[in-house]
């Protein structure tokens, strides 16, 4: 998501209400006062002092850590081809080498932008539920991938697309049960906020 002067950082909401000290829309924040916010407080004492992390710092972390990446563009109301833009933008000039990385947006308008701005990044497109026109959906977006709301998914549904080369992941899963009738249904990837109530099988 974008500051109001154009800074992607990593933020959930249109607000910095719920996840730091501060408030207000962040699409009028300027970076600098998001910069002063705490973004770790209001979860637990320990992780006081965190920062709201820009886009460049979180990918350098990322490749230093060995991690691959799934980036949401998730922009505000009424910022969506900006911000794809600019995300993509940014990827051009600091994305580390050898940077594994997927952008994925639910916004259609995000994800074009990002397109039309260049790069070598494969493209997801994020539904709840799998329409029916998915096919043109993709085609016309150039994404590789699809990424949907587990709850939603039918073996039907993933075997088409894995019949046309498109590998889905799901979201939300957070419990072992839900992660093995993803895996069965063929989902190659999940999204969760559990990861210790997976388990190792």
């Amino acid at each position: 998501m974008l500051t109001a002067d154009g800074v992607p950082v990593l933020m959930h909401d249109e607000t910095v209400d719920r996840t730091t000290d501060g408030c207000g829309s962040l699409a009028e924040l300027e970076w600098a006062a998001v910069a002063r916010l705490d973004a770790g407080v209001r979860f637990h004492p320990a992780w006081a002092g965190e920062p709201v992390p820009r886009l460049v710092d979180a990918l350098v972390l990322c490749a230093a850590l060995g991690l691959a990446v799934n980036l949401e563009i998730k922009p505000a109301a009424g910022h969506e081809e900006r911000t794809g833009r600019v995300v993509a933008e940014t990827l051009a000039r600091s994305c580390p080498a050898g940077l594994s990385l997927v952008l994925s947006s639910f916004s259609p308008a995000a994800l074009g932008a990002a397109a039309e701005a260049g790069g070598p990044w494969p493209r997801a497109l994020l539904v709840e539920s799998i329409p029916g026109d998915w096919p043109a959906r993709l085609r016309s977006l150039g994404c590789t991938a699809l990424h949907a709301r587990a709850a939603d998914l039918s073996r039907f549904q993933v075997e088409a697309l894995r019949g046309a080369g498109v590998p889905v992941a799901a979201y939300t899963v957070n419990s072992a049960e839900e992660a093995r009738r993803c895996f069965d249904l063929g989902v190659i990837a999940l999204f969760t906020d559990r990861l210790d109530r997976l388990g190792r099988d």
